[in-house]
């Protein structure tokens, strides 16, 4: 690490990029050519961003998604979201303390501004496709290849969506959605896939503001307002995170895995050095494999279900690894220092310095007591949590559509939460019905039978874990054979199709079912079913040359210490699928297959009793996971923040409830929670939560009415005056 950049990984290529000189807050910084502003300013270690106007509390990054405006910076006088804004040569950049003020009318030599309006241009399209990821572009490719009008946006500045932020290689099937290749890999195939079609346009940098009755879509594109009047629109806009309620829920360092997921893999900044992750679904487990291929310690998981949602070969590969999974477990608080909890982040300088997690009953309350090791709370010094306990769909722009008579369809996760690999194939359904709504012929617009049942398949739940049963004597004879650590039924079945031997197989069904080796075939040792598998939940034993100690294959994607590789002769501690430790050994050697190079695959050689229950390799000493010996107690829920654009807590909400207030609009008048500038978005799954805690029914409860535009725009765009950041930069240090 160097100056908070990683400068080393084991999967993704560190590219040299430019140096860049600006300013925060008068002090001179260095950033690097591509960088938006929240990265740099993280990289260069600032984590506050600014304070709220209520009462002065720090805020740092949130979703980094430009879903929220808790990362809103002041850029050459005007208010942008520093995680949507690119970083320029010689940025004047402030902290944004209390409410923004109006731009000057003047420049800084004393010139008034010059203002330019313009017409505002429509555009028509057969098709609009909003979002970028994998959905979007699925969609887009299957419509393009049909020549139809396609214009594709997205408010970043790459197309691919959460695939750019992917490093581990997918489930599923690799004829139908690239199993076996890394996320990062299929966003710059299904990119290259659609910018080849001549029919397909893609903006970049553009955001869906709103939809308008007059059946026109409003385009923010670089600072400047298009209206685009589509025949048909597809929403693919993906999801956002939701938030739990706690004490010091809003402090800088508490934020979602997808933000964490976009420092580290997109712009290659190590934001944090001890995280603690809430959730363990897929989001949260992937996320903590993330954190570790960057060499970022993660102390723990708390998921507060008896077990994990996500799957079970994620949640193994981190307790392979030395990660503790605390299930039946949550958050209490999030601290901000040593000596007193902290429930109202009302320090200006306050920032995570550790979390207090808790045992929870059947009804997730949690168990008092406390006690380093064994008590039902203990406290571990982090600077960072992440948050990863579900999604909501980014659909407000298609409920709009819908309500204004657009011919509107929605795919990925804007229509269903579900795996990327789910999202490619519902994208492409999407595009065949958009072409059935075309009036195409039903060739092109048939919908075959294979995906339907693919797609329901990819989105389905895994199912139950089973115990495998050991490896029988045929195979136990073999010379070399696979072994398969998987013991959940998931849509994943590359190590099928990679066999040249064709010799793995599944039984029952070949796309969910648990694979096995057919010992009546010959394996040739080539590997590829390791090194191939999503899960590394693939080994080879090899008893060629010695059957008490046979040589063991086993996958590892991390820096074993610091910013290097396994090496031969190297020292390992090798574990089972739960991580627990089976033998210390020596590496005998240490191979990279040509397609699958992000891989490592050590051999070592075990006694014939482990070899086969061998799994992986611990890459983070127990130490890192001890608690501290601080204890917070009394944490006082009602003060935890609901609403953290306008700082509404949960007693407050609370105490409206009480009075037989059900409506959210009336809530919204009463306390401002959801006017803030996220429009609810955040704030509105945490209210209805607490209209269950409270015992109302929510079918008596008053939905929200949605502002018209979803993404904040200024109104000098409605009038055509286009908006540009560059005016008047100059260094703060001389004002010339």
């Amino acid at each position: 690490m160097s100056d908070g950049r990683i400068i080393t990984h084991p999967i993704l290529p560190i590219v040299k990029r430019k140096d860049i000189e600006f300013y925060f807050d008068g002090k001179k910084l260095i950033g690097k050519e591509g960088d938006v502003i929240s990265s740099a300013l993280i990289a260069a270690g600032h984590h506050i961003f600014g304070h709220h106007p209520k009462d002065g509390a720090a805020l740092g990054i949130f979703c980094a998604n430009g879903q929220c405006a808790q990362c809103m910076v002041i850029v050459d006088g005007i208010p942008r979201k520093a995680c949507m804004t690119a970083l320029e040569a010689g940025m004047d950049i402030t902290s944004c303390d209390g409410l923004p003020g109006l731009p000057e009318t003047k420049t800084k030599i004393g010139h008034e501004r010059e203002v330019t309006m313009r017409s505002i241009e429509t555009m028509k399209r057969d098709v609009l496709i909003i979002g970028g990821g994998p959905a979007g572009l699925s969609a887009a490719k299957e419509l393009g290849a049909n020549n139809i009008d396609i214009l594709l946006i997205d408010d970043k500045s790459s197309v691919g969506g959460k695939l750019l932020l992917q490093t581990h290689k997918f489930f599923g099937s690799i004829d139908d959605c690239y199993a076996g290749t890394r996320g990062i890999k299929i966003a710059e195939l299904l990119r290259d896939e659609v910018s080849s079609l001549k029919s397909v346009e893609v903006w970049v940098n553009t955001t869906a503001i709103g939809m308008f009755a007059d059946n026109k879509v409003g385009l923010l594109k670089d600072g400047k307002y298009i209206l685009i009047e589509p025949k048909k629109i597809l929403i693919a806009t993906g999801a956002r995170e939701k938030m739990l309620s706690f004490p010091g829920n809003t402090l800088p360092g508490v934020y979602g895995a997808g933000a964490f997921q976009t420092l580290v893999n997109r712009d290659l900044v190590r934001s944090t050095t001890r995280l603690f992750i809430v959730g363990g679904g897929n989001v949260g487990l992937i996320a903590g494999y993330h954190a570790l291929q960057a060499g970022i310690e993660v102390v723990g998981l708390v998921e507060a279900l008896p077990k994990c949602g996500g799957y079970k070969v994620h949640e193994d590969k981190l307790r392979r690894l030395g990660v503790p999974i605390y299930t039946s477990h949550t958050v209490l608080s999030a601290n901000a220092d040593t000596n007193t909890n902290t429930d109202t982040n009302t320090d200006k300088n306050a920032t995570v310095n550790s979390i207090t997690i808790g045992k929870i009953d059947d009804n997730f309350k949690p168990i008092k007591g406390k006690g380093k090791g064994k008590g039902a709370e203990r406290t571990f010094k982090v600077d960072t949590i992440l948050i990863a306990v579900g999604l909501s769909p980014v659909d407000e722009l298609f409920l709009q559509a819908k309500a204004f008579g657009f011919d509107v369809y929605a795919a990925g996760d804007a229509d269903e939460i579900a795996e990327a690999s789910s999202a490619m194939f519902n994208g492409k359904i999407a595009a065949r019905k958009i072409l059935n709504g075309l009036g195409l012929d039903s060739v092109k617009g048939a919908i075959p039978e294979d995906w339907i049942k693919k797609a329901e398949i990819l989105k389905s739940p895994p199912g139950k874990v089973v115990k495998r049963k050991a490896v029988i004597k045929a195979i136990s004879d073999s010379k070399i054979y696979p072994i398969f650590h998987c013991t959940q039924e998931i849509a994943c079945n590359p190590c099928t199709s990679v066999c040249p031997q064709e010799a793995i197989f599944i039984k029952n069904n070949p796309l969910t079912g648990l694979p096995a080796f057919d010992p009546e075939l010959d394996c040739k040792g080539c590997m590829r079913c390791v090194a191939v598998c999503p899960g590394l939940a693939v080994t080879l034993v090899d008893k060629r040359k010695d059957r008490e100690f046979p040589m063991v294959t086993l996958p590892f994607e991390v820096f074993e210490v610091g910013d290097k590789y396994i090496e031969k002769g190297k020292k390992i501690i090798v574990t089972d699928s739960s991580g627990n430790e089976l033998d210390t050994v020596s590496v005998e050697k240490v191979r990279r297959l040509k397609d699958y190079p992000g891989t490592q695959l050590v051999r070592v050689r075990l006694h014939k009793d482990i070899a086969e229950r061998a799994a992986g390799i611990r890459s983070q000493a127990p130490e890192v996971a001890e608690p501290s010996e601080l204890y917070y107690s009394d944490a006082l829920p009602d003060s935890a923040i609901i609403c953290r654009c306008e700082r509404v807590t949960a007693g407050e909400i609370r105490y409206w409830i009480s009075k037989g207030q059900y409506d959210m609009n009336q809530l919204k008048a009463i306390t401002r929670a959801g006017m803030g500038a996220c429009g609810g978005k955040t704030c509105g799954d945490l209210i209805m939560r607490l209209f269950k805690e409270e015992g109302i029914s929510i079918d008596k409860v008053t939905n929200n009415v949605e502002r018209p535009l979803f993404i904040e725009a200024p109104f000098g765009i409605f009038a055509g005056i286009d908006q540009n950041i560059k005016n008047d930069r100059r260094s703060p240090e001389t004002n010339e």
